[in-house]
């Protein structure tokens, strides 16, 4: 068995695991309605959210929670600052194009700082909601969100948020930062399953749902209304929503964000030092980079099918960059079943093939 050191899926722990064997349910029966209950008030209290704010689940990827905040909550008569910074970023504008979104995206290099002067140039009095990525894997930079939201608190402006892989590790300071919805999914940093994500919303934005109907599958306002009757309106993935309510008890039981922030942090901390010691750079400052993923840049010597391919013999399996750093640069994350005894071990492993 291979030890998953990608950003999503994670190595899943046995409590986890076992919790998709048990017994099979029907979406239609009281059994299921609870376990759907249950997960969505767990949700809530990852960041002690009370029930002015609704945790919406559905069958998924990261990328359909996405899709279905911003095509539900943003009207045809709204304008939306997309920030990019990375490859999350450009995909919520391209969200926004294949929906005929009105946005206007905020352009910065991959894995650059946002600036926050930049955007407010395009900040003008028209702007419905800023759009952006707390998390952007494609470098592991964290978004400076509470710096975004200042500037928008000026003219008032919520935040929509792809949480998709910061929920559960980061913070996330909903009402102070005037988050209207998070995005966010199971298999990163809660350590649950693949296939089932969610949506955090704010219930002031219920009667906007009511009158935005994009798509059939992705309508928060159906699911929401489903939802709240203890129903569903379609098949849900009832063994992945076993995981997920296992991986958010085990969530609580380890000490909840901030534990899990610790968490990350330390077992980090031990792989940039192995790597700084062998001379591989990390491709941005220590301080910027989320707890979840660090990024290194590779030794001229080796290539990264060369790394990759060494690695998994061994156990391990790491991440490439992205775009123009693919042959450059390999991401290495902290999620999942993994012990710092592990992390210990696999700095082993890459000073023996560096």
């Amino acid at each position: 068995m291979h030890l998953l050191l990608n950003p999503g899926p994670v190595s899943l722990s046995e409590k986890v695991r076992s919790a998709m064997g048990k017994p099979d349910i029907c979406h239609r029966e009281t059994e299921f309605a609870e376990l759907q209950s249950e997960i969505r008030c767990k949700l809530l209290d990852v960041y002690e959210l009370d029930d002015s704010w609704a945790a919406i689940t559905f069958t998924g990827s990261g990328t359909s929670a996405l899709e279905a905040m911003l095509t539900s909550i943003i009207c045809n008569d709204d304008k939306v600052l997309v920030i990019e910074n990375g490859v999350y970023g450009e995909r919520i504008s391209k969200i926004c194009q294949t929906y005929k979104i009105n946005y206007t995206a905020v352009q910065h290099q991959w894995g650059e700082k946002i600036n926050i002067d930049k955007i407010n140039e395009y900040l003008t009095s028209d702007v419905s909601y800023i759009c952006v990525v707390h998390h952007e894997t494609t470098t592991g930079r964290l978004n400076d969100l509470e710096a975004i939201a200042k500037l928008a608190a000026k003219t008032g402006v919520p935040l929509l948020v792809d949480g998709i892989s910061s929920f559960g590790a980061e913070e996330l300071r909903f009402s102070d930062w005037n988050i209207a919805a998070c995005a966010g999914t199971a298999n990163k940093c809660l350590h649950g399953v693949p296939g089932m994500s969610f949506v955090i919303l704010n219930r002031s934005l219920s009667d906007r749902l009511k009158a935005n109907h994009r798509t059939l599958y992705l309508d928060l306002g159906v699911y929401l209304g489903y939802q709240d009757k203890s129903s569903t309106p379609f098949t849900q993935s009832i063994q992945v929503m076993y995981a997920l309510d296992a991986a958010l008890d085990e969530h609580v039981e380890q000490g909840g964000w901030k534990a899990r922030q610790s968490q990350f942090r330390k077992k980090m901390a031990i792989v940039d030092e192995g790597m700084l010691s062998l001379g591989l750079k990390l491709l941005l400052e220590q301080s910027e980079y989320s707890c979840v993923l660090h990024s290194y840049c590779l030794p001229d010597d080796i290539s990264y099918l060369r790394l990759h391919d060494k690695l998994k013999n061994r156990g391990y399996i790491i991440y490439e960059g992205l775009g123009d750093r693919a042959k450059s640069v390999f991401r290495i994350s902290m999620m999942g079943a993994i012990t710092a005894d592990d992390a210990i071990r696999f700095v082993a492993e890459v000073k023996q093939i560096v």
